[in-house]
């Protein structure tokens, strides 16, 4: 059947998260190396880890995990947004949440400095918040698609944090036909309901649409489980098993249109 719309995910499908949390990283960190001679890298892989073991520590791991926000975005995200009582949680423990995972990161590498570890959780947001990067094929993608399908983002995250991205990048989000964030849904990806509510707003059947992500877990599985086709952005040549099977695999965005055609 003709496809009449295209669903795409946000991260690391047409804004480059990746390069724009690591390039983050490195700026904080040089700026502690600087000061107190640490190596940039451990400093980064320390902050990672105490970040994400802090985060997994809080009793609002299990919704932050199935909205889909991941330890790092709460390491600039204010959730000032989002209806759900765990937002508010997350709002009250955020700038705690950011200073203890840079201080714990300079102590992993026997700094003891809590000025500066509070010094490096602002910093941060500031490095990330001046890194909206978009892929270099995104809007030429973009361009050949409007007019001719139906096009909606489906994106997991904070509503406020994923509208900001979006903010960074303002020509992005005028391309879509609607934007559906799971924090403001209730639901995150690869939950039937929320591809289910997509679909409603496009009003089309699960066959006329495709859906575009590199995550195997939230969006390939997302739309396998509905029967819809899913398309799995695989630039890095990460290997899969075959407990998530993709309708098609491509390297390059630009792959899409000759899948579509």
């Amino acid at each position: 059947m003709a496809k009449k719309a295209v669903l795409f995910d946000l991260d690391d499908t047409l804004l480059w998260d990746e390069r724009s949390v690591k390039e983050s990283f490195e700026a904080t960190c040089r700026l502690a190396s600087e000061r107190v001679g640490v190596d940039v890298g451990q400093l980064e892989e320390a902050v990672r880890r105490e970040a994400r073991a802090l985060y997994e520590s809080y009793e609002t791991f299990p919704f932050t995990k199935m909205i889909g926000i991941n330890p790092f975005e709460g390491l600039w995200a204010e959730f000032r947004e989002g209806e759900q009582a765990e937002f508010r949680k997350l709002q009250s423990l955020a700038p705690e949440y950011r200073r203890q995972a840079w201080i714990r990161g300079l102590r992993a590498l026997g700094v003891e400095d809590e000025a500066l570890g509070a010094e490096l959780a602002d910093r941060f947001p500031a490095e990330r918040r001046s890194r909206p990067i978009t892929y270099e094929e995104t809007f030429e993608v973009l361009d050949r698609l409007r007019g001719h399908y139906k096009l909606l983002l489906l994106t997991n995250g904070s509503p406020d944090l994923q509208r900001e991205k979006l903010s960074g990048v303002p020509q992005l989000a005028p391309y879509f036909d609607h934007i559906v964030i799971s924090g403001e849904f209730g639901e995150g990806k690869p939950a039937a309901n929320i591809f289910r509510h997509a679909l409603a707003m496009l009003e089309i059947e699960p066959e006329e649409a495709v859906m575009v992500g590199d995550k195997l877990t939230t969006d390939i599985l997302g739309a396998n489980t509905i029967g819809m086709d899913s398309v799995w952005i695989n630039r890095h040549g990460a290997t899969r098993t075959d407990e998530i099977v993709p309708k098609h695999e491509i390297k390059h965005l630009s792959e899409l249109l000759d899948i579509l055609q």
